[in-house]
Formats: structure tokens, sequence, C-alpha cells
């Protein structure tokens, strides 16, 4: 064959093997085989850019981002104190065994307390009969004062004849007797006085202040339990057992002592001062000075909310409450 139609010939299938080849790349493309299936192999570092994970400054004229400052723990609880009475509250009144019988009346001259206190009981020989006994020989006793080891201003008349104990409430005072006999029993006179309780006002002055006495009652009831939850997270293994005996037996030594106030049912005085002493005993045992801090608890009512009016179906609300009735 000539070489001149041989060229001829030729010519096309050059011109169509690149045209294959095109082909062949789009579909091993298309298809993710041949070179397209290699994974793309990852750029290498270049030197100076910027590391993985560190932080990116902000772009020029904005602010760096805030940073969150770590939250400090929150302050440990402290103890419910309550106001505690002042001893000169009660000086200079006259305070009946109870609300009922007998008579005290506690005196202050410049650092001296004195106590004149009139016995009321019962004869030994006929215990039907009532009988009175005279503290201290009817003279006034000088009492030697005991600070606030419970929270309350104690003083202790432990020289006269039938020793006892005075702690000081708000308007009224704890008798105690320092014999360990709730009776002491005086055989000159036949008579077996007990002095034991809560001497105070009378009946008829407590009832008009029982809504007082009650708000304020709420407020030792808080107190106490606050602080008696506070001692038991604060003690450590087996001094936990006292503190749960003696808090389970408060309202019960609460109850012994009250029930004989004339009328405690109707104005609560007694429940409400043995309250608030237990509550400030317990403060004091954690640490507290109770005649120097500042009450964290108040008995002053809150102010209570308007109530709102209910909703009623039908209401135009943007009329002032004015029914809306269909046209």
């Amino acid at each position: 064959m000539p070489p001149l139609n041989r060229a001829l010939l030729l010519a096309p299938l050059l011109f169509a093997i690149p045209d294959a080849a095109h082909a062949q790349n789009f579909f091993e493309e298309l298809f993710g085989i041949g070179r397209a299936a290699k994974p793309p192999v990852p750029p290498r570092g270049v030197p100076g850019g910027p590391v993985p994970g560190a932080p990116v400054a902000p772009p020029p004229g904005e602010a760096p981002p805030a940073v969150e400052a770590p939250r400090a723990p929150p302050p440990p609880k402290q103890p419910v104190v309550l106001k505690a009475p002042s001893e000169d509250n009660v000086m200079g009144q006259e305070l009946l065994r109870n609300g009922l019988d007998g008579n005290l009346k506690l005196e202050k001259t410049g650092g001296t307390v004195t106590a004149r206190l009139t016995l009321p009981g019962t004869k030994v020989s006929s215990p039907a009969e009532s009988c009175t006994v005279p503290w201290n020989d009817g003279a006034p006793a000088t009492l030697t004062a005991e600070g606030r080891p419970d929270g309350l201003a104690r003083f202790d008349g432990a020289g006269a004849a039938c020793p006892l104990r005075f702690e000081v409430v708000e308007g009224g005072v704890f008798v105690t007797s320092l014999s360990g006999s709730p009776v002491c029993t005086v055989a000159a006179l036949d008579c077996a006085a007990a002095p034991t309780g809560l001497w105070g006002p009378a009946a008829a002055t407590l009832i008009p202040r029982s809504a007082e006495f009650d708000t304020a009652r709420g407020t030792a009831d808080r107190a106490v339990r606050e602080n008696y939850k506070l001692m038991t997270q604060r003690a450590k293994g087996q001094d936990v057992r006292p503190i749960v005996t003696e808090q389970a037996a408060f309202s019960s030594d609460r109850e012994q002592t009250c029930r004989t106030y004339a009328r405690e049912g109707a104005h609560g005085f007694c429940n409400l001062r043995f309250t608030e002493g237990r509550a400030l005993a317990l403060a004091t045992r954690l640490g507290v000075n109770t005649a120097t801090a500042a009450p964290t608890a108040s008995a002053a009512p809150r102010p209570r909310r308007k109530p709102q009016a209910p909703a009623v179906e039908g209401m135009n609300p943007d009329a002032g409450g004015a029914p809306g009735f269909p046209e």
C-alpha cells in the first residue's frame, strides 16, 4: 500500500486515542475507581501555622471572648439567731407561777440582782389544803449571775433554803430547782412548795396577744429545726446520737412544762418562750454569742400579696374587667 494511503488510514485512530483516555478518566471519577479511589493525602503542616486546638486570636477590632471565672464554693451555713431577751425586761414586774399563783419579783440595783419570792404549795399533813412558803424567809435574796451558758440570762440562788435557778425570757422567768427535786418541803411550815415552771403574767393579759405569739412561734420552730440540722451536720460519729435523743425529748419536755400554764391553749405564751429558749441554746452550742449577735430571724409577719381575681370566661381583658357580649 502506498505510504500516503497508510497515513490517511491511521489518522483517525490517532485522533480517537485521546478521546478514549478522557472518557476512561471521566468514568473512573464518576464511579470512584482507579486513581479517584485513592484517599487524598492531607497537606503537610506549614511551619509557623496555627496549632490544632490552640485558641484563635480574635480578628482586629473585636474584643476577646470573656473567660468564665471559676465559681466560689457556697458559704457554710450559719446558725439561726433569735433576739435574745434582756434581763431587764422583767425587772420590777410581779410574776405568777404558771400565770396562776405565788409571786416572784426580780429587782436590779447596780450590778446586783435580787429575788423576792413566795412559793405556792400544799400542806404535807393535808394535801387537799394549799399553803405558801416565803423563800429566804421573805427577805430579798441576792442572786449570782451565771452569764448565758444556754443563751438565756441565768441567775442562781443557791444560798437560800430552797436553792433555785432563774432563766429570763421575754416577759417571764423559767424557775428550776437546784436540789434535784421539783418540790421544796419546809417542815416548819408543814408545806411542800412547787417552785418550778414558768413564772409570767396572768392569762387575761396574754390572750389579746395570741396572734403575735402564734407568728413568733412559727419563727422559733424554724430556728430550732435549722439549728438542730446544722448541729447534726457538724457532729461526727457517735456525737450525733445524743443530739438526736435530746431533740426527740424537746417536744415532750415543752408539753410537760407548759400544760399547767393558765389557759395556755388560748394564747401559747409558754410554748413560745420554751421554743425560743431551745433555739437560743442550740445557737449558743453552735458558737454564737447570743448576748451580742445580731438576730438573723424576725418574728414580724410578712406582707401578704393581694389575691388576683380569677379569669372568667367571656371577659374582655382590654375592657377593664367589663363583661363582653357578642354582637
